[in-house]
């Protein structure tokens, strides 16, 4: 049974940090750059868009001389601190995408699970144990204004090519026991689960094998022309790419594009086979509720559950600290939310509490392209999403700086963020209208506005 009672804090003991950098126990491997040095292409930032783009890059041509860069470890950000989902989505899912490329939308179906296929295929050839399973999701209603939306939702959905089961409350609760859960879409098609960090390791390793050249602990001061100024010194290069998403970005003009936002997770101690017994889940899937602030959540291999999402935060002028990545009440407030999703599971401990961030675009999808001279390459703004698309968005990005074509959903920018104060207010503003929505089930005047300029904010 739980090793907590009703009179511990539940989030006591809770190792302050990602519950994936604590199992792989991760850090630098590498040495930093110290001293000057040339290469055919540099890749700025050593997370999934730039560990990708570093072997794509060797996998095109073997002979090209490829150093990957990061300011901390490889894994160290978003791809070390998410919930372990992977999607085939390339448009943030199907109903963004029947809004935004409604006569697009079959090719760029077609296109996410292309690219998804092809990764699972990588991952088989290279070898890499990164507990993959391509087991979908179920998506869970928490109020009646969701549960009404999800029988034209399933239609959609199996309407576009996807295996998906609209569920009354009986049957979802039957599979995932919550009073919560007022109905629920079993969707078995489009994605399922991995180990991020292991799965970054794998990649890693594969890029070394090829021949990049790693240096970690090895930030980036500036992009010059034909230079990457470290503190180490420049490092002389024809070619870069840009794969630093939410941190701040060298090249000035595309701040604009990302905020960066924080999103919450938590990780629960190892439940019993009494307590997992109770809530049933003998798929181990995913699981997602439908609010504009909703929640992910999934079992690990060890018998815990990793539980996060809700409370997206932004910090006025786009701030990134690791500080930030501690809020109390945004982890209290998940704390309680897990308990009213599952009472049966009593005061259970949380043993790992964390943030990570999360590279918003006003669309929610990303964007690719190189700046005037054409040698400097960018894949930014993956929203949440980026496990499976930065492959995809990484050989866009060497596409481009080939003077191939990139598809236009990833070449047109998205609408840039205000300036402060007038970006920070807004996405206030819009957190609330989102609110308002999950709790009234109506969409106010400021989101139907922002919907028909395709921009928003959501987590």
């Amino acid at each position: 049974m739980s090793i907590s009672s009703g009179t511990v804090d539940p989030l006591a003991g809770a190792y302050r940090g990602s519950y994936w950098h604590d199992l792989h126990r991760v850090g630098a491997t590498t040495d930093p750059l110290s001293t000057s040095a040339t290469a055919d292409l540099v890749v700025v930032g050593a997370g999934f868009t730039g560990l990708w783009t570093a072997i794509e890059a060797k996998r095109r041509d073997p002979s090209r001389d490829v150093v990957l860069l990061d300011s901390e470890f490889v894994g160290y950000g978003a791809t070390g601190r998410n919930g372990g989902f992977i999607s085939d989505s390339v448009t943030h899912g199907l109903s963004h995408g029947l809004a935004l490329w409604p006569e697009e939308i079959d090719s760029l179906l077609a296109l996410g699970r292309e690219n998804l296929a092809a990764l699972a295929a990588d991952v088989r050839q290279e070898g890499i144990e990164a507990d993959l399973r391509l087991i979908g999701k179920t998506i869970v209603a928490t109020s009646d204004a969701q549960a009404a939306t999800f029988a034209p939702l399933a239609e959609s959905l199996v309407e576009h090519g996807e295996s998906a089961t609209l569920l009354d409350a009986a049957q979802v609760r039957a599979d995932v026991d919550s009073p919560t859960y007022l109905a629920g879409i079993r969707v078995r098609s489009g994605g399922g689960l991995l180990d991020p960090i292991a799965l970054a390791l794998g990649l890693r390793d594969w890029a070394l094998r090829l021949g990049v050249r790693l240096h970690e602990q090895t930030p980036v001061q500036a992009i010059e022309q034909g230079a990457v100024v470290t503190p180490g010194g420049p490092l002389r290069t024809r070619q870069v790419v840009l794969a630093t998403n939410a941190f701040r970005n060298p090249v000035r003009r595309l701040r604009k594009y990302v905020v960066p936002v924080y999103d919450h997770v938590l990780v629960t101690e190892p439940l019993d086979a009494e307590q997992w017994a109770s809530i049933g889940w003998d798929e181990r899937q995913g699981l997602t509720d439908a609010g504009n602030q909703f929640h992910y959540y999934r079992p690990l291999p060890d018998g815990r559950i990793l539980w996060g999402g809700y409370d997206a935060i932004y910090y006025y002028g786009s701030r990134t600290d690791a500080a930030l990545e501690q809020r109390d009440a945004s982890h209290r407030l998940l704390a309680a939310q897990f308990k009213e999703t599952f009472p049966q599971l009593g005061d259970i401990a949380f043993t790992h509490r964390w943030a990570g961030l999360i590279d918003t675009t006003s669309r929610f999808t990303p964007f690719v392209g190189t700046d005037r001279s054409g040698d400097v390459a960018h894949a930014l703004g993956f929203t949440g999403l980026g496990v499976a698309f930065s492959r995809l968005a990484a050989a866009a990005a060497l596409d481009a700086l080939e003077g191939e074509r990139v598809p236009e959903f990833l070449s047109e920018r998205p609408v840039p963020f205000p300036p402060e104060p007038i970006r920070y207010l807004g996405v206030q503003m819009t957190r609330g209208a989102l609110a308002r929505e999950d709790r009234t089930g109506k969409r106010g005047a400021l989101l139907r506005t922002l919907d028909r300029f395709g921009v928003g904010f959501n987590s």
